[in-house]
């Protein structure tokens, strides 16, 4: 059996990334996502375990000084993270598995396992960006305003990752990650199992 790929998908604050991976998740079954702890307070319509594991910072620092992370950052005042054996888990058992982690994470996980595919997703313009983000209204304008000047940081590192895919129309970049995917998986690279196989029949 062939392991699964792993993805990693970063983008600034309001740039779609989790509207994007929903899409790509009602069409495909044999992907998940990575959760992450963080230490945070849970926003209005988050769920404990849905997408992120809402720990202390005393529990999170734990996790460093145990080696229990592929990567983590501080962002805001808070810590972010990925823990290490669920991901590798999956990927052990062919699944492939989406990372949602910012540009700092990327680095990191790319370090680490540099066979992972990276997409960064972009806003069509900062204008929309700005308009994203002070129309979730979960923010208050001081925070709003550190996570506009994050985004001009990270945008300027997309050139880090393998794939730029522009949320303009939700279907269409949608579309353009699942084609991505598609691409992955007929690498020869990653199909030697089903080359194997054709000869072990001849």
């Amino acid at each position: 059996m062939s392991k699964g790929i792993l993805f990693i998908i970063s983008g600034p604050s309001g740039s779609g990334k989790d509207s994007i991976l929903a899409g790509v998740f009602k069409k495909e079954h044999n992907v998940a996502l990575s959760i992450s702890s963080v230490t945070r307070p849970m926003r209005p319509g988050e769920k404990e375990g849905d997408k992120y594991h809402f720990i202390s910072r005393e529990a999170f620092e734990s996790m460093i000084s145990h080696d229990e992370l592929l990567e983590y950052n501080c962002f805001v005042g808070h810590y972010y993270g990925t823990p290490k054996q669920p991901v590798l888990d999956a990927l052990e058992a062919g699944r492939d598995i989406f990372l949602e982690i910012d540009v700092n994470g990327a680095a990191m996980i790319r370090k680490a396992m540099p066979q992972a595919v990276s997409l960064f997703v972009v806003p069509p313009t900062y204008e929309e960006l700005c308009r994203r983000l002070k129309g979730r209204g979960t923010d208050e304008p001081a925070v709003i305003a550190k996570r506009l000047e994050a985004a001009k940081g990270e945008i300027s590192r997309a050139g880090e990752y393998d794939y730029l895919v522009t949320n303009d129309k939700l279907d269409q970049a949608v579309e353009d990650v699942l084609h991505i995917m598609a691409a992955e998986r007929l690498k020869a690279a990653k199909q030697q199992d089903l080359i194997n196989e054709v000869l072990g029949k001849c």
